[in-house]
């Protein structure tokens, strides 16, 4: 009696462990094979159409975030309500039924023509510059001793009369609910990068000195729930904050590397499931 207790405790240490190595979770793949890989390395700068959810993607127990495998260095977000991982599962799609009986996510945010939530972009002379990759585009996921992280690197963007390579970079842990965004051009050089987080009619925007925040609609026929986005970021690195008909962007000094913060979460939710929850985190 005595061993078969002590096999059920460590059977529920057993498990307990799988659960906290679960709570992060990354896929990347070829939807020609739906086959799981580390790394997709392509001469042609746009794969959108052809990569499994459009690009690489990283969750943890609250969110999924991807990047997409084209010019645009925008991030999407996967709304969650619950805490179980779901990228390898439903690969971003989950049906209509499949999101009523197994309480799986949806797609409901809508990045548009914009860089989304926390997405990279280049600032030359008051323009935006897209992150075309005249040499290539490589995307890659992993796991760290902390979570998971998913990558995309665009080689040779027309910068200022020069060839830069701009990576950008999602990592997510097991102990945080919030997702870190680093952006790097991985020469050294120093550029402006642009980011922040896209917004729509009717929904309410707010921010503070080193946050953004919005809650609301996203305009798509899936999108029946207000969903939260938000950033938070070093003024010192962004000193430039604005609010254009679509983003409320963030422009920073010339630098090499930059990271970021980013969040989001939904009315489906149990946690930060309103605007005044939402807000009330972002100005903590």
């Amino acid at each position: 009696m005595k061993r078969l207790y002590i096999i059920s405790i460590l059977s529920v240490l057993l498990f307990a462990a799988d659960i906290a190595q679960a709570q992060t979770a990354k896929s990347l793949f070829w939807r020609s094979d739906s086959l799981q890989v580390s790394e997709i390395v392509s001469e042609t700068g746009d794969q959108y159409r052809k990569v499994g959810h459009h690009g690489p993607a990283v969750e943890n127990s609250h969110m999924a975030l991807r990047i997409y495998f084209n010019d645009s260095g925008a991030i999407d977000v996967y709304s969650k309500s619950g805490r179980g991982m779901e990228l390898e599962r439903y690969l971003w799609y989950p049906s209509a039924k499949m999101q009523e009986a197994a309480g799986a996510g949806s797609d409901g945010y809508i990045v548009g023509s914009t860089v989304g939530l926390g997405g990279i972009a280049l600032w030359d002379d008051g323009k935006e510059v897209k992150l075309v990759a005249t040499k290539g585009r490589t995307a890659r996921v992993g796991d760290t001793k902390k979570g998971s992280y998913a990558e995309m690197i665009a080689y040779g963007v027309e910068y200022k009369g020069e060839l830069v390579d701009i990576s950008i970079r999602i990592d997510v842990t097991a102990k945080s609910r919030e997702a870190v965004i680093t952006a790097k051009e991985l020469s050294g050089k120093k550029v402006q990068f642009l980011t922040g987080i896209n917004w729509h009619e009717g929904q309410k925007v707010a921010s503070g000195e080193e946050y953004l925040s919005v809650w609301g609609l996203h305009p798509a026929k899936e999108a029946s729930i207000p969903i939260g986005a938000g950033m938070f970021f070093s003024a010192k690195d962004f000193p430039v904050l604005e609010k254009t008909e679509n983003m409320v962007r963030i422009i920073s000094e010339p630098k090499s590397e930059v990271k970021t913060r980013v969040i989001s979460s939904s009315t489906k939710e149990a946690e930060l499931n309103s605007a005044k929850r939402f807000e009330a985190y972002m100005m903590k």
